[in-house]
């Protein structure tokens, strides 16, 4: 073998296909990225934590240390780069001594700034930003960039805990929150006639589910209303907000209204939406909105290691394993003014429906086929649409139950939003040691984030009154 063979044959296996969803989720017409903030007891070494991003991050997977390129036929792969750790490291430096509001308020300049731009495209597309400055949540703080085409939110928190280790026990494995419904069997749901009914209005629902979500992606948009501009907004600028509820408080009302965890804070979710924008527009009560949930695809009972999520035909596998639902968001009336738990209620009926229905399925498979027959662009083009249709995104993280530990510096919280959508407003959430974290992405200038933040809270505490007197 000559040597022009040689060097051919090491160009060809220093490049890696790329698979579908990381072409469309990176491409003309969409950029997604995940921006995942850990919050610190105190400042990291910056010395200590560039040896862990060399020596466990990097060698996780090889798209952490791979750029895209393009073949002749148009064709993306992963192509093998040596990494330069500065590059991809960021320190921030400010003044000294002051005080932590100041220093809050430049983190939150500091984080819509890092929403607001793209990863560059000539070097591997993560970076990492070490804000050693107390906040009024943390006495430092870890930023991480990742784009969405390296994987989903599961990949990348099993990438991040790979790199972290149980504060209490260093040598006992994470476990995570039971992904089993809590709420009481319906005993007399086993007959055959109602196995009929139920296989029956399934069939029903996921006709009528398909058929809406077709042109609610295509034809049909949400009313322009005090959460929707109107005009993609996926370069921002954004402003990012938290607030905090116990999984304890969650648990009880769950407990009093015979409901599930996801029952409490979808409800709490979609009535501090409409408080919102009653209190910007009393029109807008009976706007027309719809929240785009995006819902990973796997079956989760925790997290695999990352060594078997990159096996082929892994159980868990690594990568974008992602559908999205769509859901109407209830009317706020004077009845459930009065009467907050109808929210937690209709949030219970809805996600029951969907339980009935295979939509979430057919839109995954929807996806392939799209991407199978007309390329990436064309699904980007479809998946950029459909979020700009609707009025909000959610989506959600598993986080572990015990408290976590990055080189033996307690980690105080954990959180994360996702950069690129077109939307005016997105919410994620975060479980973490008994603790619920919900952020709040909204268009700077257009939503203000605090008063958002506010009617949230003034919705968990009156469905929390509500159930609980």
């Amino acid at each position: 073998m000559n040597i022009q063979n040689i060097m051919e044959l090491e160009q060809e296996e220093a490049l890696q296909p790329m698979s579908p969803s990381a072409q469309y989720l990176k491409s003309s017409a969409l950029s997604l990225t995940i921006l995942g903030v850990m919050e610190l007891e105190v400042p990291i070494d910056v010395s200590i934590g560039m040896s862990l991003l060399r020596d466990l991050f990097i060698p996780i997977n090889h798209r952490f240390s791979s750029i895209m390129v393009s073949e002749e036929g148009g064709a993306k792969k992963w192509k093998r780069v040596e990494v330069n750790l500065k590059d991809h490291v960021a320190i921030p430096v400010l003044p000294s001594g002051l005080s932590t509001d100041y220093y809050d308020e430049c983190f939150s300049e500091y984080l819509s700034k890092l929403a607001s731009e793209q990863l560059p495209e000539n070097r591997p597309l993560w970076e990492v930003h070490v804000f050693n400055y107390p906040t009024k949540n943390a006495g430092g703080n870890v930023i991480f960039k990742l784009h969405h085409s390296l994987g989903d939110g599961y990949s990348i928190m099993g990438a991040l805990l790979s790199c972290l280790q149980r504060l209490d026990n260093p040598s006992m494995p994470l476990t995570f929150p039971s992904c089993q419904s809590n709420s009481k069997p319906n005993r007399q749901s086993h007959g055959f006639l109602t196995h009929v009914n139920r296989f029956f209005s399934g069939l029903i629902n996921t006709a009528y589910d398909i058929g809406c979500n077709l042109l609610k992606s295509s034809l049909i948009e949400d009313d322009k209303s005090p959460i929707r501009s109107g005009h993609g907004v996926d370069c921002g600028p954004f402003a990012i907000t938290t607030t905090t509820f116990s999984i304890e408080h969650i648990k009880q009302i769950k407990t009093k209204l015979q409901v599930t965890i996801n029952d409490v804070i979808t409800g709490v979710i979609i009535f501090g939406t409409r408080l919102y924008m009653q209190r910007e527009n009393q029109d807008s009560s009976k706007a027309n909105c719809t929240a785009l949930v995006l819902l990973n695809t796997r079956a989760i009972g925790g997290y695999k290691s990352v060594s078997e999520m990159i096996k082929p035909n892994a159980e868990m596998p690594w990568g974008n394993r992602f559908a999205f639902l769509q859901v109407s968001i209830p009317n706020l009336t004077a009845s459930e003014i009065n009467n907050p738990l109808k929210f937690v209620y209709k949030a219970r009926q809805l996600i029951q429906r969907q339980r009935n229905s295979a939509s979430v399925y057919f839109t995954g498979h929807f996806l392939d086929a799209i991407t199978k027959y007309r390329g990436p662009e064309a699904t980007a083009r479809y998946i950029y649409n459909t979020l700009n249709n609707s009025s909000l995104a959610i989506s959600n993280v598993i986080g572990p139950v015990e408290q976590l530990a990055l080189a033996n510096i307690p980690v105080k919280g954990l959180y994360f939003t996702v950069p690129g959508v077109p939307q005016s407003l997105q919410v994620t959430i975060v479980s973490y040691v008994e603790k619920l974290r919900i952020v709040m992405s909204v268009e700077k200038g257009f939503i203000d984030p605090n008063k958002f933040k506010s009617c949230l809270e003034d919705a968990f505490e009156t469905i929390s009154k509500a159930a609980l007197e």
